[in-house]
């Protein structure tokens, strides 16, 4: 099993679209603990959207879809929030 997700931060106002094999908890730990990595600029993020998927290839090919829209609210029609 995989998982496509979204986060958000209001510091920065800022989607991240991604996807893990790992559990939800951990991948947020990761992205919230200090490393190199563009979601280290802020320590806010949140999981506004999930989606499981049977595989890895399965969820990466719909991070790449909701990556190709470039629509902030083609996005937050997706999570709900418009």
């Amino acid at each position: 099993m995989a998982t496509f997700y979204i986060l958000h931060s209001e510091l920065l106002n800022r989607y991240y679209i991604g996807h893990t094999t790992e559990s939800m908890q951990e991948r947020l730990r990761k992205h919230l603990s200090d490393h190199r990595g563009w979601t280290s600029r802020a320590k806010d993020w949140l999981v506004v959207h999930t989606e499981t998927h049977v595989d890895k290839s399965m969820a990466y090919r719909r991070e790449l879809e909701v990556k190709g829209w470039k629509s902030r609210n083609r996005i937050q029609l997706l999570i709900g929030r418009v």
